[in-house]
């Protein structure tokens, strides 16, 4: 029987233009708020404040939306998350124009959005592997992650150019339209998802054990997630909330800050093609060697006070990182039990979005405090390459794994 193309399959095209709007429209909205943080707030430190609220009950809740991908229709999940985060965003937009948008109502709001975040991430990730054949499940993920780094490159140049003429006002208008539309792609009717698979009846706390004791029972889940905790933690995390303080403290402006976030978002979308394209059957040591690489860019990306030289070491960042999460990301899912995808997916995304927020709060604590930032982002770089030495050094099974996809 001939295997249908990823791009015949009606489920699998309105996923990934779902997925790329909605990243559009995030990362619009991100790099809005960061700008008007630091701009109108003028605080830093406010700033790590409003991004740890956006991310904390992501952490929080993230586990359990997990169980709930398991147990019910993962496209609605996803059409009902992206329409309340569309909605906020208007909200936020209606405050903004009235003058009324306040530290207070930006920590409330993006609590709430995080919240709803950490329901929409695990539905889609582990939806993947529902819709398409499992040796498509590398490419399914390079497209997606692929669209996903384009709509982080378009997002921040369309946000930059609309704050740099029409406002902050202007630039949450926009992201919350995106959004909206999102949610259209995503409407149930449109994917034909198929029955849920856990038909299991047990409670939700013996679902939430269930899914952390497999993990756990897995040397290459549990090596994967040590990876991306520090991926997430000693470059990505820390280098994000750099990004814009470095920006304002060398005199830049929205349209800078969007260079430099596009060109990370670029290189990622250069690598996703790349690792689409080829067939890497050592995943584990595409992984480590990609930490490792990311990580020695980070070193000199804390150590050069020019936008410039900074936009293309972003570039470089964006460029490693991709190696570190795709070929483990799509291994998980190929090996992963689909009763259990939900579950396990979310304690990846855990993994991989979860220590984000720790490194905003001390990398914003310890630049309050008087630290350089540079010395900051140098500090964290060389810890993170210590670990990922440690990783490769005592991970053989890790590094021998070997896909057969």
């Amino acid at each position: 029987m001939e295997q249908q193309s990823l791009f015949r399959n009606r489920t699998f095209i309105f996923l990934f233009i779902g997925s790329f709007l909605a990243l559009i429209g995030y990362s619009m909205f991100f790099m809005t708020t960061t700008w008007f943080v630091i701009s109108d707030l003028g605080s830093a430190s406010s700033l790590g404040i409003i991004l740890i609220a956006i991310t904390v009950p992501r952490i929080l809740m993230m586990a359990f939306g997990g169980v709930l991908a398991d147990k019910f229709k993962k496209t609605t999940i996803m059409f009902s998350t992206s329409s309340i985060q569309g909605v906020l965003l208007v909200i936020i937009f209606l405050l903004n124009n009235a003058n009324q948008l306040t530290f207070l109502y930006l920590i409330i709001l993006g609590c709430i959005f995080g919240t709803l975040d950490a329901f929409s991430g695990p539905a889609g990730t582990s939806l993947i592997p529902k819709i398409v054949q499992k040796n498509q499940i590398k490419q399914a993920n390079a497209i997606i992650q692929g669209l996903g780094q384009i709509g982080f490159v378009i997002g921040p140049i369309i946000s930059g150019s609309i704050m740099e003429f029409g406002g902050v006002t202007s630039g949450y208008l926009a992201s919350s339209i995106i959004v909206l539309l999102s949610a259209f792609f995503m409407f149930p009717p449109l994917l034909k998802e198929g029955p849920v698979v856990n038909t299991i009846k047990q409670t939700p706390f013996k679902d939430l054990i269930e899914g952390f004791s497999y993990v756990k029972a897995s040397k290459f889940l549990m090596t994967g997630i040590l990876i991306l905790i520090t991926l997430n933690f000693f470059a990505f995390g820390a280098i994000s909330i750099a990004i814009p303080i470095l920006v304002e403290a060398y005199g830049g402006s929205p349209i800078n800050l969007s260079y430099i976030e596009a060109a990370l978002g670029s290189g990622m979308l250069i690598s996703t093609a790349i690792i689409g394209m080829i067939k890497i059957r050592r995943r584990g040591l595409t992984s480590i060697a990609g930490l490792i690489l990311t990580l020695i860019v980070a070193i000199a990306f804390s150590q050069i006070p020019n936008l410039y030289i900074l936009t293309v070491l972003a570039f470089l960042i964006g460029f490693t990182m991709t190696f570190v999460f795709i070929p483990f990301f799509s291994s998980a899912q190929e090996d992963t039990d689909p009763r259990i995808m939900g579950r396990v997916m979310s304690i990846v995304f855990l993994a991989m979005n979860g220590f984000d927020p720790l490194a905003y709060a001390s990398v914003t604590l310890l630049v309050s405090r008087g630290f350089d930032i540079q010395l900051v982002i140098l500090s964290f770089s060389i810890i993170g390459l210590i670990i990922a030495i440690s990783i490769w050094w005592r991970g053989h099974a890790f590094r021998s794994y070997k896909s057969n996809y």
